[in-house]
């Protein structure tokens, strides 16, 4: 006999070690995917716990399975509740499992098409409490439907890699962001922040957030693109930092967009992260303003992510600032 598998628990897993092996996963403060997101060990909240959080915080797909399989498994035990006591259902087939479900989702829908019946005390009991129960059920799937639905959120387009170039001669770190909505995001403001390692003199290191300037962070109206820009100067965490020294304090910066939608007026949020090795130096980005044939303005956004060399592009100018951060 094959013995069963012993549940792993929490001292099973070896403790942490302080330094970093020499293949790891990367993590970020605003993870791009599972791998990229940070392992809590030894926290024994249940998911049910905090139900609702878990149900709008999971895919869509995700949300719809569980809804689905909740209701399926309802209806398999209630069938099977039915066939305990024979002839329960009026007109089904004697132990028929098939009748006993289809009769389990006629009441669940409260459908009720007149053919299968509850025939007995014990059927009538058991229907009424499948009601109450479809009607709890339907409740919170309906609310947790339209919470989905209603909360407002936010599409903005991060580029891929932010660069450290120049502006009006200045060393200074940018990206760009554009709303990927044809609506307006109003009162937009950008929070610049970067994490990085540090050394403690009592031994060991500590991650700690350093808030960055920025030549623009907020914009009365955000409806096509905005280039931010933090110059390097004495006061920034960035001043004489070079690659290697950034990827020695696993420099991490993060981003925080926040603003109000104009179609349903509501605060809204996005945020969105670039490591070291996420950085380009000495390049600046392509321009995506222009005119089409017929004269009219245009963003051209195949360009959105595409940067060039400092050696290869031109100065950038003000007005190119400006015009990119409509």
């Amino acid at each position: 006999m094959t013995a069963r598998p012993r549940r792993r628990r929490e001292t099973d897993v070896p403790p942490l070690r302080p330094e970093a092996p020499e293949t790891r996963h990367r993590t970020r403060m605003v993870p791009r995917g599972r791998s990229e997101a940070l392992q809590r060990i030894g926290l024994r909240t249940a998911w049910w716990h905090d139900l609702y959080h878990e149900m709008n915080t999971i895919s869509w797909g995700r949300f719809l399975l569980i809804a689905v399989a909740i209701y399926l498994v309802a209806n398999v035990i209630f069938a099977g509740l039915y066939l305990l006591q024979p002839g329960a259902i009026g007109s089904a087939r004697p132990g028929d499992f098939g009748d006993a479900f289809f009769f389990s989702v006629q009441t669940m829908a409260t459908i009720g098409y007149g053919k299968l019946t509850p025939d007995t005390v014990y059927a009538n009991l058991l229907v009424t409490v499948q009601t109450v129960f479809a009607m709890l059920l339907l409740a919170l799937t309906t609310g947790m439907m339209f919470a989905r639905f209603s909360r407002p959120t936010a599409r903005v387009l991060f580029t891929r890699n932010a660069v450290i170039g120049r502006y009006n001669g200045a060393p200074v770190l940018s990206f760009r962001m554009a709303n990927e909505r044809k609506n307006q995001i109003l009162q937009a403001e950008v929070t610049l922040s970067v994490l990085r390692t540090e050394p403690l003199l009592e031994g060991g290191t500590m991650r700690r957030f350093y808030e960055m300037k920025l030549l623009r962070s907020r914009t009365p109206i955000f409806g096509l693109t905005f280039l931010v820009l933090h110059p390097i100067d004495e006061d920034s965490p960035l001043f004489g930092k070079t690659p290697q020294a950034m990827a020695a304090e696993e420099v991490e910066f993060v981003i925080l967009v926040t603003g109000i939608d104009a179609t349903v007026s509501q605060p809204i949020h996005a945020r969105y992260s670039y490591s070291y090795e996420d950085l380009l130096w000495n390049h600046r980005f392509v321009d995506i303003f222009g005119y089409t044939e017929n004269g009219e303005a245009a963003l051209d956004m195949r360009k959105f992510h595409q940067t060039v060399p400092l050696s290869a592009a031109r100065a950038p100018a003000a007005a190119d600032a400006e015009t990119d951060s409509a």
